[in-house]
């Protein structure tokens, strides 16, 4: 397997999230929940792996009414969602090479 090829981010539910952040510059952790169609607590358990791997930033900020958290790809998800899908690509798509 291509050494660009992350077990971090294969994992279909952050796959998805990493898909869907990928074409956004932050979204509401409320909006990500519902694109994946799953509990608060699921998608907190993956973003935390995510964050631990510096692939996501989450961001809280205050103000008037209720706290919201804030989901973006970092520089580094960026780049290892890009050569995920590149390996993927290669997989399924060995001419491309």
């Amino acid at each position: 397997m291509s050494a660009s090829f992350n077990d971090t981010i294969h994992a279909p539910l952050r796959l998805r999230t990493c898909a869907f952040l990928e074409g956004t510059t932050e979204v509401e952790f409320g909006v990500l929940r519902d694109f994946l169609a799953v509990a608060d607590s699921v998608v907190s358990k993956h973003l935390k792996v995510l964050q631990e791997a510096d692939y996501v930033e989450l961001r809280k900020p205050t103000g008037r009414g209720r706290v919201r958290t804030w989901v973006s790809l970092t520089k580094q998800g960026r780049a290892a969602y890009a050569a995920h899908v590149a390996a993927l690509r290669a997989l399924v798509e060995p001419d491309a090479r």
